[in-house]
């Protein structure tokens, strides 16, 4: 049955409206939206003290990693780096099993719900628990379904622990030493997919981890299947130092030509070159930022005004999940251009704005990015929504026409009073269901 729902303000793509329905399919799509979009004889679902947004994308995410939270903060020998909270990020990759990989996944999904988000892009490369037996891979699809988050497993080919060089302590626990392997688990993993939440990209993890060769005959075959192609670039120097040793060219220059300018989405791009940007852009390519983790790292800030220019080619993604807050990963992706620029309104859309441009990044740009039909409130997309609570003490007084700024610029978790995926409320606060 159509469910509709009216809430008290809904977010229409520019600003927020009173007086609109959303009507639901049963299949937890969208089938209208608007004043009449549904007849007198169905029933109104009234929701006076909420505001509808499109539900929070996340496009990059390592759920594992929620598992070194209060790790990796103290530097007795010094300044800290990316590579030295790697180490500590191995340390916990050596110590997981089915078990504790699903548990500690299922409570960074479920942290996820409670900070708005309804769709992950899990860019998942712990993949054994014991040397190649791929048993850690169905972890990661319970664990979202016990979260009852929307699901895009972007599964991940990583062979080498830098190029030329073989994979050393717990990154044999991410091997995928062939690419025909890697294909056989990712159908076996979408013969498991449910369809309804559930579906398949694919993460060549870096140039540190494939040939340019391996990447290209991912990319193609991806391509080929209309799968969405993940890979990191260019977050370290070190990275760009390797690839233009073994390479002699930028991580950006060899994907690339690898895979002939087509389109991919790469994460952090902190150090790529405005000329490979250029290229990038010009191919179709999506950039996701992860600001809260790249902060925590230490990675630098990225130059972004080419693909703010570009219009929808930028995402967000929580990353190492070290903190969970899509409303603060917005802003610090328009933070961090401020304090690299010296200036306010770094990413403004169209008429000066700056928090829908953020939105769009959060939601719409994501959904893209992944392949799934979300990150709108219109008819024909998952009926995946975030609830605003309009009561609470950090928007008090700020009326419906500053509503967006006022979340993306003052407000935190605490507003957020839950989630909807494919129409099925759940609210803040509520354990995982396993």
């Amino acid at each position: 049955m159509t469910q509709v729902l009216e809430a008290g303000l809904t977010w229409t793509g520019a600003e927020f409206e009173s007086g609109i329905r959303v009507a639901i399919a049963s299949n937890g799509r969208i089938e209208a939206v608007g004043p009449a979009a549904v007849d007198a004889q169905r029933t109104v679902t009234s929701l006076p003290g909420l505001a509808l947004l499109p539900g929070f994308v996340n496009t990059h995410s390592h759920a594992f990693q929620r598992g070194l939270r209060g790790l990796g903060e103290g530097f007795p020998a010094g300044a800290g780096s990316f590579w030295t909270w790697r180490e500590a990020m191995y340390a916990l990759v050596d110590s997981l099993d089915r078990a504790s990989l699903r548990r500690i996944s299922a409570r960074a999904f479920t942290e996820m719900r409670d900070a708005g988000i309804t769709t992950v892009g899990e860019f998942h490369y712990v993949h054994h628990q014991r040397e190649g037996d791929f048993a850690l891979d169905n972890a990661i699809l319970d664990a979202a379904a016990d979260a009852g988050i929307r699901l895009v497993l972007l599964y991940s080919f990583y062979a080498t622990g830098a190029p030329g060089r073989p994979l050393a302590g717990g990154q044999r626990r991410f091997a995928t030493p062939r690419v025909d392997e890697f294909w056989r688990q990712a159908d076996r993993l979408a013969a498991r997919l449910n369809p309804d939440s559930q579906t398949l990209g694919v993460a060549p993890h870096s140039i540190r981890a494939a040939s340019p060769e391996q990447i290209r005959e991912i990319h193609g075959e991806a391509v080929r299947r209309g799968l969405p192609v993940h890979l990191h670039v260019e977050e370290q120097r070190r990275e760009i130092e390797e690839s233009l040793a073994a390479y002699g060219r930028t991580p950006m220059a060899v994907i690339l030509d690898a895979v002939g300018d087509a389109p991919f989405t790469a994460i952090h791009c902190t150090h790529t070159a405005e000329s490979d940007m250029v290229r990038f852009l010009a191919a179709g390519g999506a950039v996701c930022l992860c600001p809260l983790t790249e902060g925590n790292l230490g990675d630098g800030i990225p130059s972004l005004a080419q693909a703010h220019a570009a219009g929808g080619h930028l995402a967000i993604g929580t990353d190492s999940n070290n903190r969970l807050a899509m409303l603060e990963e917005m802003r610090w992706l328009e933070y961090g251009q401020r304090l690299h620029g010296e200036l306010r309104g770094a990413l403004p859309d169209a008429r000066g704005d700056v928090a829908p441009a953020l939105l769009a990044a959060a939601t719409a740009g994501g959904a893209d990015a992944l392949g799934v039909p979300a990150g709108r409130i219109a008819a024909g997309q998952w009926a995946d929504f975030v609830g605003i609570d309009l009561t609470a003490p950090s928007l008090a007084e700020v009326p419906p026409e500053r509503l967006l700024p006022g979340l993306v610029f003052g407000a935190g978790n605490a507003v957020i009073a839950g989630t909807y995926v494919g129409g099925r409320w759940r609210a803040s606060g509520e354990p995982p269901r396993s």
